[in-house]
């Protein structure tokens, strides 16, 4: 089966996520400060009326920091009722991978990789799948 992801370029690395999460993608914009918010909690945005939180992806995945650039995104998720953004350096392209493309390693169980549920193999790039339950959890 084929499934559609959104490939992301947050730090050097590149990560998916199933593209019917996603609400849209947003160019960046000025991100308002919530006091007492959670570490990876940056602060809010104004999007069209609604106040919607955004995740700094660096911190929620312990990746190194990039400059905010042309390119910086964020990505509007929707999880049932939840809707929350996520800032990435790139939004690369749509992208379809096949359940013979993920693969689903022992070392993704591990705690680090928590905020991961598998990786894609297209040719001779590898893609980590992001798990966005994981991630707008912030028990985790």
């Amino acid at each position: 089966m084929d499934y559609q992801f959104v490939a992301l370029k947050i730090g050097n690395e590149e990560y998916a996520v199933d593209i019917l999460a996603i609400k849209e993608i947003v160019r960046w914009t000025e991100i308002t400060r919530v006091p007492k918010a959670p570490p990876f909690v940056i602060g809010v945005i104004n999007l069209r009326g609604n106040v919607i939180p955004v995740i700094d992806s660096h911190l929620r995945l312990n990746v190194s920091q990039n400059e905010i650039t042309a390119f910086t995104r964020t990505v509007i998720f929707q999880l049932e009722d939840i809707v929350v953004g996520f800032n990435v350096d790139q939004v690369i392209e749509v992208i379809s991978i096949n359940d013979e493309q993920i693969e689903k390693s022992q070392l993704i169980a591990e705690s680090d990789n928590k905020f991961i549920k598998g990786i894609g193999k297209i040719d001779d790039r590898l893609l980590m799948i992001l798990d966005l339950h994981k991630i707008i959890d912030f028990n985790l």
